[in-house]
């Protein structure tokens, strides 16, 4: 069984240590979702943050994960202090204060 913190450091172990351009990380993680003998914390979230990290430049995979869970589970806006995450449909920028 893989879980999302596996699957997320997976993702950042490919494109840190292994210079892995983001298309080519999405790309092992769909084979991944492919694979037959494994199993995923919430494939259905897992492929929609897949589909979403490939079509938002500039965001993390951690973050689209975190985006499609707050979704599944209805908690929208999400929100966040970061400028390029609070550009994606379901977040919503937070100023910080002061």
């Amino acid at each position: 069984m893989v879980s999302h913190i596996v699957l997320v450091e997976t993702v950042w172990v490919l494109e840190t240590r292994c210079a892995f351009e983001r298309d080519k990380a999405a790309a092992a993680v769909e084979m991944l979702l492919d694979h037959q003998s494994l199993s995923f914390q919430d494939a259905e979230v897992v492929s929609g943050a897949l589909q979403r990290f490939r079509e938002s430049r500039g965001v993390s995979f951690s973050d689209c994960l975190i985006l499609e869970s707050a979704r599944k589970a209805g908690h929208l806006p999400l929100g966040t202090f970061d400028r390029d995450f609070g550009r994606l449909e379901g977040t919503q920028l937070l100023k910080a204060a002061g």
